[in-house]
């Protein structure tokens, strides 16, 4: 060997899954099954992607040409009313329709009929702001919203898909602080591969899965960024975008109706900080998709499995401006990340809970 030294294997916990900061390593994916591929030694490359200028800070409190301000005119024709707090409405250009068709299904050619609801949540009358600037109590009423749709729809619909998009690169079309809702009489693929890990798992040991990776999460400490008394905010172990968040209520929790007012203040205050967290890390208005997966509509003996958890999936890998892209090797293989859970947790926890340009003089 001549001196040479030995590269030291991976270190594993005590689940036995790969914890090394150095070497490319697979995690797996409790909730869903799939694996990531890490390749931490990466970010030594010193190429650091490409570069786009960012965009323009500040926007007026109204624009008169936006279709999401109070009293504007919509794409449709329709007015919106002049509205102060949150408002929804049927989206005007709908992925799914309520009516149900007969489809071809044919031999090696399935198909069958989907239907469903689209609607749009505008989070604030206040065209320039985002989450995590509004108020905390404002934040609250969001949350309120989100559990009103899922309670009214859950009731017709199989599952109740509440998400964001925030951000051009994200696919955002216009920047008034809005989301979504889908609603639909089928279980989606993502949402179908987390009920099968989960009801697999109480089975097997009797447990609720998200609870047992909470209270590892808590034991290690390493990739939880913030917890109050009823949520905890961290970056999961099996993360594929550089800094994903990972929420999830501290106690057992079907679907977001299930919260109690307490719970939604909390959560309220740990969105504000998180988001804010985010915006911080680049001095940016951060992008990302954020969306709620709660147990499916149906008897809730068949849904105990279920534990209620946001995930929180941004693009921003390096700076404002560079951006992670899933190609190639990801989009033909598996899902890759350079940056580890643990290094990303470590940068977001370092950061104020208080938003850059809130904190200026």
């Amino acid at each position: 060997m001549h001196g040479r030294k030995l590269a030291r294997a991976p270190a594993k916990n005590r689940l036995g899954l790969v914890v090394s900061p150095h070497f490319p390593h697979r995690r797996f994916n409790l909730l869903t099954g799939d694996w990531v591929l890490v390749s931490p030694h990466r970010t030594q490359r010193p190429w650091q992607g490409r570069r786009e200028p960012a965009a323009p800070a500040g926007r007026p409190t109204y624009d008169p040409a936006c279709y999401l301000c109070p009293g504007n005119q919509r794409a449709n024709g329709e007015r919106n009313p002049d509205y102060v707090g949150t408002f929804v409405f049927p989206n005007d250009f709908p992925a799914l329709l309520p009516e149900v068709r007969a489809v071809e299904s044919k031999g090696l050619f399935r198909s069958e009929a989907a239907s469903g609801v689209c609607r749009v949540i505008c989070f604030s009358p206040r065209h320039d702001l985002t989450l995590p600037r509004m108020p905390t109590s404002e934040i609250r009423r969001v949350v309120d919203c989100w559990a009103e749709q899922v309670d009214e729809l859950s009731r017709t619909y199989r599952w109740v898909q509440v998400f964001e998009n925030k951000g051009e690169v994200m696919g955002c079309s216009n920047p008034h602080p809005h989301g979504q809702i889908w609603a639909g009489n089928f279980l989606p693929n993502e949402p179908a591969k987390e009920d099968a890990r989960q009801r697999e798992y109480l089975q097997s040991n009797g447990r609720i899965l998200l609870m047992d990776v909470l209270r590892e999460e808590q034991a290690d400490g390493r990739r939880i960024i913030l917890e109050n008394e009823y949520w905890t905010a961290m970056v999961p172990f099996w993360a594929v975008w550089p800094y994903e968040m990972l929420i999830l209520p501290r106690r057992h929790v079907l679907r977001l109706p299930d919260l109690t007012g307490t719970e939604r203040d909390a959560l309220a205050d740990v969105l504000k900080k998180i988001l804010s967290r985010y915006d911080n890390l680049f001095e940016t208005s951060f992008p990302y998709s954020m969306g709620w997966h709660g147990a499916p509509g149906g008897d809730e003996r068949d849904v105990a499995h279920w534990q209620l958890h946001a995930h929180i999936f941004p693009p921003l890998l390096r700076s404002a401006t560079v951006k992670k892209f899933m190609v190639g090797y990801e989009m033909l293989a598996e899902a890759q990340r350079d940056l580890t859970p643990e290094q990303a947790a470590e940068k977001l926890r370092s950061l104020s809970n208080t938003h850059y340009l809130d904190a200026r003089p």
